[in-house]
C-alpha cells in the first residue's frame, strides 16, 4: 500500500493498492475509487464490536475495499476541516484515540471501542471516557479537527487539558480526569468542569478545534422552530 494525503484545510487521503491488498472503513467512508476495486460491507467481528463501534463513535458496519486489479485507487475525505494522519502500528501495538477519529485503516489493523477504568474518568471525562483503540500490525488514518499540536511527554510529565481537545495519546502516557477546583472558576470560567491530566512518558496530539466546539458555534446561528 501506497499513500499520499493531499490539500490543507480540507485534505483528502489518496491510498494506491496493489492486487490482494485491502483497506476499511466506515460504512459511507469512501470518497472516489478507480475500477478494480471490490467493497464488500459487513459487521466485521460480530454483534459486540459492532456495537462497541457504535458507542466509540462510528458505525455499526464497516465496508472493506480490495484490490482485484494490478493496481487501484482509493480517496477519503474526512467530515470536517483539519488534519489527517497516518499512524503506523507494529505487530500489537496500539493507540488510542478520540470518540469518531478513526478514517481508514489496512485490513490488518484492529478497531475495537476504548472506555476509561477509573472511577473520576469513567463518571465525568465526557469527550474523553469512551474513546477507540487502534492495534496493529498496519497503518491506520485519523482525521481531527482543526490544526494538529504534538508533545513528546518525559516520564511523569504532566500537561492539563480541556478534554475536548485530547486527539490521541500512546498507551503509555497515564490520562485521568479531576475536577476544577474553587466556585468562581467552577461558575464563571468558562472551560468547563472537568480538565484531564496526561502525564508521560508518551507523546500526546491535541486538536485546536474539537468537533463539539465547532457545532455548539454554529448551533447559535442556526434560528430554533417555534
Amino acid at each position: 500500500m501506497k499513500y499520499e494525503i493531499k490539500g490543507t484545510t480540507l485534505p483528502m487521503l489518496e491510498v494506491r493498492l496493489t492486487q490482494g491488498e485491502a483497506i476499511y472503513t466506515e460504512s459511507g467512508g469512501m470518497a472516489w475509487m478507480s475500477d478494480g476495486i471490490e467493497m464488500q460491507t459487513s459487521g466485521r467481528g460480530g454483534l459486540g464490536k459492532m456495537l462497541g463501534r457504535a458507542l466509540a463513535g462510528e458505525s455499526l458496519f464497516l465496508t472493506t475495499y480490495t484490490c482485484r486489479a494490478p493496481e487501484a485507487t482509493i480517496v477519503f475525505t474526512p467530515e470536517a476541516p483539519g488534519a489527517i494522519i497516518p499512524v503506523p502500528l507494529q505487530a500489537g501495538f496500539s493507540m488510542i484515540a478520540q470518540k469518531d477519529a478513526f478514517m481508514c485503516a489496512e485490513d490488518e489493523v484492529q478497531m475495537e471501542m476504548h472506555f476509561r477504568k477509573r472511577l473520576g474518568t469513567g463518571l465525568f471525562g465526557g469527550e474523553g471516557f469512551i474513546l477507540q483503540k487502534l492495534t496493529g500490525p498496519g497503518t491506520a488514518f485519523v482525521e481531527i479537527a482543526g490544526e494538529v499540536q504534538q508533545y513528546q511527554l518525559g516520564q511523569g510529565q504532566r500537561i492539563k487539558v480541556d478534554p475536548g481537545h485530547i486527539a490521541m495519546y500512546e498507551p503509555t502516557v497515564d490520562y485521568d480526569i479531576e475536577m476544577v477546583r474553587g466556585v468562581s472558576n467552577v461558575l464563571f470560567g468558562g472551560e468547563g468542569l472537568f480538565l484531564a491530566t496526561l502525564t508521560g512518558p508518551g507523546r500526546v496530539w491535541l486538536q485546536t478545534m474539537p468537533l463539539s466546539n465547532l457545532a455548539g458555534a454554529i448551533s447559535r446561528y442556526i434560528p430554533s422552530k417555534g
